[in-house]
């Protein structure tokens, strides 16, 4: 028997007037013979970080068993959801983040490297554990990796202790001396995973120039449409129409944002107001960004070291900093663990999104893992010991989930990057200051 029928190549993408849609995994990429067989098309791996600033109020993230846990401490609860797809790590430490900033934390949570106390641009860290996976897992997507935050605005200068501002702005270094900016507006975010690029001037330019990224590569979509069988077809639909809602969604919030008549004049048009919008929005884009496989790498930091800002749309008008350095006040430890489980929501909204995504013969959180933590344990001392961390996913493999591990001494966190990279596909003898790798993520 001769098996003339091609597949369609997984990096296909739609191409029109200045713009570019990639597609999510098809049964039509799956080779012909492949298909005959009846096997699925086989996914690929994927590595997400997520940083929550400052640490937490440990006890209510904590869960009280260990092993096995059928109910999720308070922090914690809205995970629920997803549950069988977590594990949480108690009692891992950031050796190299001492003597104790905020800098530190933020620079070692993915490096765990030692930052050079400096506040000139004679800065040195170490590359981090999202650009070793990139450097693999990126040669075959349009995008090595992505990198976003929530804070418009990059600090300059000396932030904290003597370390310079660089060690705060970016969780992503791509070498020693070389930070990658992270992306807040999400326009602009959009625009890098489908649109042509160019400078911020040129993108803008190109707006205006088409209503609707989707609408220049029509032709292409119909054409595509007529040679998939019925279950891509809606497949696909479904894709872009959420690529289409991301849109709607971003030019309503610009829109929002240019006609209301807002004292901060000067802020980016497109990022909606209220922050848990912009959250989710970013979240959703990182869903795209996976499911059309632009990126198979990502970094988001919901904010920044030392950041002030409140969270009015919860009850909380405090800032955040100044809470977390509560001298042990029940009042405002209570409103600082109110911030953490508000960020944890936001991250359960998207693992939520993940689960709800079919990818291959499963969903996208099947074939993704994503560490979500901080650089600091308790931050009314500013230790880096007994880190608030979680994995969430499958990895493309089978996860125990709902489940506490709990050291018995302090491990590094090194540990965990090492074997998240394993699990990924990239084999490293060490990474960093680890001492092996974790047993029980790994045999599953």
């Amino acid at each position: 028997m001769i098996i003339t029928r091609k597949a369609i190549p997984r990096r296909m993408f739609l191409r029109g007037i200045g713009a570019g849609v990639s597609l999510p995994l098809l049964d039509a990429m799956v080779p012909a013979m492949t298909a005959l067989a009846k096997t699925p098309a086989r996914p690929v791996r994927r590595l997400g970080f997520v940083y929550m600033p400052m640490g937490c109020d440990l006890p209510r993230w904590t869960p009280s068993a260990e092993g096995r846990i059928t109910e999720l401490s308070p922090t914690l609860r809205s995970l629920a959801p997803v549950a069988d797809q977590l594990t949480i790590l108690s009692n891992l430490e950031l050796k190299n983040a001492y003597p104790g900033t905020h800098a530190t934390s933020n620079a070692a949570f993915l490096s765990a490297a030692k930052a050079r106390w400096t506040e000139s641009t004679d800065y040195y860290l170490g590359t981090t554990i999202d650009q070793v996976a990139a450097a693999q897992m990126g040669r075959n997507t349009l995008l090595p990796s992505l990198e976003m935050s929530m804070d418009l605005l990059q600090t300059v200068g000396q932030c904290d202790n003597g370390y310079a501002c660089v060690y705060q702005n970016n969780l992503s270094w791509s070498s020693p001396t070389t930070p990658l900016p992270a992306e807040a507006h999400p326009r602009l975010v959009f625009e890098r995973l489908f649109g042509e690029g160019g400078s911020s001037a040129d993108r803008q330019a190109a707006l205006r120039r088409r209503a609707s990224l989707l609408d220049a590569v029509r032709d292409d979509i119909t054409r595509l449409q007529t040679s998939l069988g019925p279950e891509d077809r809606a497949r696909l639909d479904q894709y872009l129409d959420t690529v289409r809602e991301v849109e709607r969604r971003i030019q309503k919030a610009e829109a929002q944002t240019k006609d209301a008549p807002l004292p901060d004049l000067d802020r980016p048009a497109g990022v909606p107001a209220s922050y848990a919008d912009h959250a989710r929005l970013m979240f959703d884009l990182q869903v795209l960004a996976m499911q059309g496989d632009v990126t198979r790498v990502i970094t988001f930091q919901l904010a920044r070291e030392t950041s002030n800002r409140s969270y009015n749309e919860i009850g909380v008008s405090d800032p955040h900093h100044p809470l977390t350095h509560h001298g042990n006040d029940p009042d405002k430890v209570a409103r600082m663990a109110k911030i953490n489980a508000f960020h944890v929501s936001l991250f359960a909204y998207f693992l939520e999104k993940l689960q709800a995504t079919p990818e291959g013969d499963g969903t996208l959180l099947d074939q993704s893992l994503y560490l979500y933590g901080s650089g600091m344990g308790d931050p009314n001392i500013h230790n880096h010991v007994d880190l608030p961390i979680l994995v969430a996913g499958g990895g493309a493999g089978p996860v125990k989930g709902a489940r506490h591990l709990r050291y018995a001494e302090p491990t590094p966190l090194a540990n965990l990057h090492l074997t998240l990279l394993e699990r990924a596909g990239v084999r490293l003898d060490a990474f960093a200051d680890s001492r092996g790798r974790i047993d029980e993520l790994l045999s599953l």
